[in-house]
């Protein structure tokens, strides 16, 4: 069975993007193996590495920043869970995206986000960072436009108004993830042919 992380793309105190993560990854564990993947956890610092990842080959990571690395080469497929920050996605996600090299090589990431208007322009953010470090990012993406402290409780749980509404953001969660699911399936059945 694939094994898919959900990112969590905020750390800022009060946030609320670990409730949207945990509403997504609730849906995923229906389809594949899922891990919520917290920032949090990490304390990555500032990239200030000599080179691109992807072009110095004596890299030498810092503890903290190979853990980052291990952690996220472990897994098939991706959802960036976002917050828009400025007109963009937040710098604590960019900044570890900055440090991969080809632990998403050839696999897909869904982008979710939130925000007055549903992380659109953060989601279009990661849509131009994701191909440098070889991600596939997926045809669709899911723009929350609902208040996430108000539609998503602690548990992941959506508002059961919302979950009734057959144009809402469950059916939209719900189309995305299969069509995750789907390219995970395909992309890693071809990594393993080209082995």
């Amino acid at each position: 069975m694939s094994k898919i992380a959900v990112v969590i793309g905020s750390i800022h105190e009060g946030r609320v993007t670990d409730r949207q993560a945990k509403w997504v990854a609730n849906e995923i564990s229906k389809h594949a193996d899922v891990e919520i993947i917290d920032l949090v956890d990490f304390d990555l610092p500032m990239f200030k590495e000599t080179g691109s990842p992807r072009y110095v080959q004596d890299r030498k990571p810092a503890p903290m920043v190979k853990k980052w690395l291990d952690k996220i080469n472990q897994f098939d497929g991706y959802v960036l869970v976002t917050p828009e920050y400025n007109r963009s996605t937040s710098s604590v996600l960019k900044n570890a995206i900055d440090y991969l090299a080809y632990e998403m090589e050839h696999k897909p990431v869904a982008l979710v986000g939130h925000g007055s208007a549903g992380g659109a322009q953060a989601i279009s953010s990661l849509r131009n960072i994701m191909p440098g470090v070889g991600a596939i990012t997926t045809p669709k993406a899911l723009y929350f436009t609902h208040r996430v402290s108000e539609s998503i409780d602690e548990n992941g749980n959506l508002d059961q108004e919302l979950v009734k509404n057959p144009y809402g953001p469950q059916m939209q969660l719900t189309n995305i993830v299969e069509e995750l699911v789907l390219l995970t399936n395909a992309l890693a059945s071809a990594r393993t042919q080209t082995k």
